[in-house]
């Protein structure tokens, strides 16, 4: 058996080559391929009897139920002596226990069941999260429901929060990275509330009767939206969430807090912080669009070959061919509710700090003044529609989208039109939202380092100020 195991291979390794011989080798250059054709997935949208939409992808793959809340609240109404409120309710919705549950008991419930129930709140969105085994669905969702909506804010676990969140401010000094990029957030949205920051202070003042009131005023079935997947039964799934958010009897109508649009206000100013270490760390940049912009697509395919890809601009001359740093890049932040950011970053070595600030600023400037390539549209444009299926990984990545576009007001067809649209640019649309969005003579330059390592003095490039990295700690 074995020799005759051996003949048999060596036939086919024999025969093999004279096969192929003839047969010309495919060249990747010239294969062609059919047309990706792509249908957009969409969810069902229902609505509660209490009003909440929900949005239900069914997805019977694997036993497990996944579900987000989406809370229309967030740090930006905060008042500012009270910064860091909205960020300690959304971590004491969760660690504080809810519905009477202890928050041990809670926690080991939980852990039992292999469930996960996770609260959070950033700045215009509040989530609660669920994931369940189909099994242990009906308990973890009261454990949700109570979470979402009858949190206990234990005060053991408000002063847990409270220390944890003095602690990370006692530490915020530490990584020159995240100074440059709390700073440069601060700079562009100076004097409006998505440029405050926690402080010593405000974090100290908070009780725990503000984390109630902050909860008590935007979490309401009114003001939420649901986005569920998974392996439910549709009819039993809606009987069950309809039980858990009954119609709220007797409720004001929620006023939602005025928050104004930070100020287009393009004016230049050289931040620095000092910090002893060999390398520099730079950011740059000003308010950038919202996503009601017609321009928004072109703005799409600028990002990528500015500094939003391996092959970009920024990439290729400040990493590739200077060698000046090891990770370079831009991005515009398309503004949901307010007005977004364009920043571009990087980190060098002190001995090239202004040297490269100086490229970066020419490289941005150059797009302002002539079309970029056929090559760059073309790449850019290929890699956004092709690159579009990605968003649709999952069935809870699929339903959590399509709530997302109901919870910020994104119009009809969003989905199903984007590919089209970013078709559609021109090299003229990119280089009119170029000098329609990008000012680089009106940058916020936040440099953090050591300052006599500089190849040139920062004054050079516009008067200094020194930022006060004073922690301030109170006794």
């Amino acid at each position: 058996m074995k020799r005759l195991i051996i003949i048999i291979c060596l036939l086919v390794t024999s025969i093999a080559p004279a096969l192929g011989a003839d047969q010309h080798l495919a060249n990747p250059r010239t294969m062609k391929f059919p047309e990706l054709n792509f249908q957009i997935p969409t969810a069902e949208r229902v609505v509660l009897e209490c009003g909440m939409p929900v949005y239900l992808l069914r997805d019977t793959e694997l036993p497990i139920i996944n579900m987000t809340a989406m809370v229309r609240t967030g740090s930006v109404y905060e008042a500012v002596a009270k910064s860091g409120l909205a960020g300690m309710t959304g971590i004491v919705m969760r660690s504080g226990g809810a519905g009477g549950a202890a928050p041990e008991k809670m926690d080991d419930e939980l852990e039992f069941m292999a469930s996960a129930v996770e609260s959070g709140i950033d700045s215009d969105m509040g989530t609660v999260s669920l994931t369940s085994l189909k099994k242990n669905f009906s308990r973890t969702l009261q454990i949700f429901t109570d979470v979402l909506l009858r949190p206990d804010f234990s005060e053991k676990r408000v002063e847990i929060a409270r220390s944890q969140m003095i602690e990370n401010l006692r530490r915020q000094n530490d990584d020159p990275k995240e100074i440059a990029d709390r700073e440069i957030i601060r700079a562009i949205y100076a004097g409006h509330p998505l440029g405050e920051v926690a402080t010593f202070g405000s974090v100290s003042s908070i009780t725990r009767q503000d984390l109630i009131d902050f909860h008590r005023r935007y979490f309401r079935v009114d003001n939420m939206i649901l986005a569920v997947s998974g392996d439910f039964d549709r009819s039993e799934l809606l009987a069950k969430l309809n039980s858990a958010f009954p119609p709220e009897k007797n409720h004001s109508t929620l006023l939602l807090p005025e928050v104004p649009q930070p100020r287009q206000k393009f004016q230049g100013e050289v931040l620095y912080g000092r910090k002893d270490a060999s390398q520099t760390v730079i950011r740059m940049g000003h308010l950038g669009l919202s996503k009601d912009t017609p321009d928004l697509y072109a703005v799409r395919l600028l990002d990528y070959i500015l500094g939003g890809s391996f092959t970009s601009r920024l990439t290729m001359e400040i990493r590739t061919n200077l060698g000046l740093a090891y990770s370079v890049g831009s991005r515009f932040d398309i503004g949901r509710r307010f007005t977004g950011s364009f920043i571009a970053e990087t980190e060098t070595k002190a001995g090239s700090t202004v040297k490269t600030i100086g490229l970066m600023k020419d490289i941005i400037t150059r797009l302002t003044k002539e079309p970029v390539s056929d090559g760059e549209l073309n790449a850019a444009r290929e890699y956004m529609i092709n690159s579009f299926i990605f968003g649709f990984i999952s069935p809870a990545s699929i339903v959590t989208q399509r709530a997302r576009l109901e919870y910020y007001g994104y119009p009809d067809g969003y989905l199903e039109k984007y590919r089209d649209n970013i078709a559609r640019v021109t090299k003229m649309d990119i280089l009119n939202a170029a000098r329609k969005y990008l000012h680089p003579d009106a940058f916020k330059l936040v440099v953090v380092g050591d300052a006599a390592k500089f190849d040139r003095p920062l004054s050079t490039l516009g008067n200094v100020k020194e930022l006060d990295l004073t922690l301030n700690i109170p006794e």
